[in-house]
């Protein structure tokens, strides 16, 4: 029996309606996978030391500590990163991430710094091709006592859709000239919507070093958290982190923290270096009252005389009308003097941010 052909417009419709089923069959699945892949590593993690120095930590002496965010090697002078508003989800190329390593493992290496805190240290990933950054520093920088922490180790990441940021493992490089007895991860509070699978797991490391006079000094590596919903969670964390190192403190002991805020530490870095921060919510002030109850004190590396940026917003390449901030500092407690601290001028040559140093001494 004669059945005539369908309308062009049924057989239009069923293709439109299987791609549309097929493409919410994919999104389902992926979302499941993120839901089941995401977790969070545990709390109180005892980190491996390669402790290759014996000397003690003195009073009175000056020391200099250097915190850098490597920005995971891929962050050259024209890269702008996905989430902050420019196009790249992932280096150059393989190439590109190893040159990189090689300049700041040279600049490192020039600087001869007491302490080193490094974030943002790929451990395998797929932004960075695989290159494991943590081995290409503590073989550069052999003479120094180390330690890693992963800050997350993410699931796979499907977005930008044509060239996804993938999955990463990425962390926390601390590194020493003196001796390093014992180190511990601790988990940070985190965002607990959506952007929990962008903002990933955040953490600290808290690293011990005997001092001659038998207490300790305390050092804490961080990186808080930039893609959050409200931005209070980065205000949690500072207070856990502060907290922690008031006990400290209260013991007897010499706390320094080193790293990224994610948070003005001039609290008007727009008006200092004369950019437009129309639009930049990521980066708030802290507010006064994180400081309530502790005697904790923040450093914020600054020359009045010669202000230079720690930190980039990445939503392009470099170009001296972007804008500027500076998110990179330290935390002291009353019983180390802060001598200087200021921003290292790179022009941003090998990260979205500049080194920030800092000389101490204990009392």
């Amino acid at each position: 029996m004669y059945r005539p052909p369908r309308p062009l417009w049924r057989r239009i419709l069923r293709v439109v309606l299987s791609v549309v089923l097929l493409v919410a069959i994919l999104f389902v699945g992926y979302f499941a996978y993120l839901l089941i892949d995401y977790h969070r590593i545990p709390d109180h993690v005892a980190l491996d030391v390669t402790d290759k120095n014996s000397a003690l930590v003195r009073t009175g002496e000056e020391y200099t500590l250097l915190s850098f965010n490597i920005g995971f090697a891929a962050y050259t002078p024209d890269f702008g990163f996905f989430m902050d508003g420019g196009t790249e989800s992932r280096a150059a190329s393989e190439s590109s991430v190893r040159e990189n390593m090689a300049d700041i493992l040279s600049y490192l290496r020039s600087e001869n710094a007491d302490f080193l805190m490094l974030q943002e240290v790929d451990l395998s990933a797929t932004r960075t091709y695989g290159v494991d950054e943590k081995e290409i520093l503590t073989s550069g920088l052999s003479s120094y006592s180390s330690v890693f922490a992963l800050n997350y180790d993410s699931s796979y990441l499907f977005y930008p859709f044509t060239r996804p940021h993938g999955k990463s493992k990425a962390g926390l490089l601390t590194l020493s000239r003196y001796h390093l007895a014992s180190s511990e991860r601790r988990s940070l509070p985190v965002e607990q919507s959506l952007m929990k699978f962008f903002d990933l797991d955040r953490a600290y490391t808290v690293s011990r070093l005997p001092t001659e006079n038998g207490k300790e000094l305390v050092l804490y590596t961080f990186h808080l958290s930039a893609y959050t919903s409200d931005g209070t969670v980065a205000t949690e964390q500072l207070e856990m982190l502060l907290s922690d190192m008031q006990s400290e403190y209260e013991k007897g002991n010499y706390t320094i923290a080193g790293g990224d805020f994610n948070k003005d530490l001039l609290g008007n870095s727009a008006a200092v270096f004369g950019v437009s921060g129309e639009g930049q919510t990521w980066a708030q002030p802290i507010p006064p009252e994180a400081f309530d109850g502790v005697d904790i004190r923040l450093v914020a590396p600054f020359d009045p005389d010669r202000p230079v940026p720690s930190c980039r917003n990445a939503d392009g390449p470099y170009h001296p009308a972007q804008f500027v901030l500076t998110v990179d500092g330290f935390l002291l407690s009353p019983n180390v003097t802060s001598v200087k601290s200021d921003v290292v001028a790179q022009d941003f040559a090998y990260s979205d941010h500049n080194p920030v140093y800092l000389r101490f001494c204990l009392n």
